[in-house]
């Protein structure tokens, strides 16, 4: 899930020679509504997917995606990292501001508030556009019709829920497809470095985009 180390697990990927692709590759090729809409091909037949070993951040974590993934992609591995449900709760109100991440429309279908959206589009208040939220296009207004404050056990619940699913559903089919671990793990690296077969130096440390305060 987002604000979970998506982006300290790139720059894993990345000093350890495995190319990969993250938000920048999402944000350019528009994966996150391909995925919203159903149209997976577009993703994987787009070059970024193409010319990448590894990936981290959306539109991965979105709604049974993993499952689609490990049908398709056999032999793929897959990483769970976790943190405290509050701890997380809080790093999404610091990255945005309080308000949601994301396009409205991706980010409703990501954390089911569908009917909110629905709503705010029929209303008027939307217009379905949905442009990205850092575009110009886009009014500090707009960035408040869908807040995040208030939402707090919503968010916490899906969270946990998440993590529940994408365990059951490993447990269930291949055990030995999945790292899953937690965020605070000081041994996270050299974990995941075994579960892929790399080797990590044991002073190695990758952390970025960690919430200012």
């Amino acid at each position: 899930m987002q604000r979970s180390g998506t982006s300290s697990v790139g720059q894993f990927f990345k000093d350890h020679g495995i190319r990969w692709a993250g938000w920048p590759a999402d944000r350019d090729n528009n994966w996150s509504r391909s995925v919203h809409e159903g149209d997976l091909e577009a993703v994987f037949n787009s070059p970024d997917f193409e010319n990448a070993d590894g990936f981290e951040d959306s539109p991965w974590f979105m709604p049974g995606l993993f499952k689609i993934l490990y049908h398709r992609f056999p032999g793929s591995k897959f990483i769970l990292l976790t943190r405290d449900p509050d701890k997380w709760f809080q790093s999404m109100l610091s990255h945005s501001g309080g308000n949601i991440t994301g396009r409205h429309k991706v980010h409703a279908g990501g954390y089911r508030r569908e009917s909110e959206y629905f709503n705010l589009l029929d209303s008027g208040e939307l217009d379905g556009l949905d442009p990205l939220p850092d575009s110009n296009k886009v009014t500090e207004k707009d960035r408040e019709k869908m807040t995040l404050r208030g939402w707090d056990e919503h968010y916490k619940e899906l969270y946990q829920l998440h993590t529940r699913e994408v365990r059951d559903f490993f447990g269930r089919n291949n055990p030995d497809a999945l790292f899953c671990g937690s965020l605070d793990d000081p041994d996270k690296w050299l974990k995941i470095g075994e579960f892929l077969g790399i080797n990590v130096e044991a002073t190695y440390d990758a952390h970025t985009n960690k919430s200012k305060r």
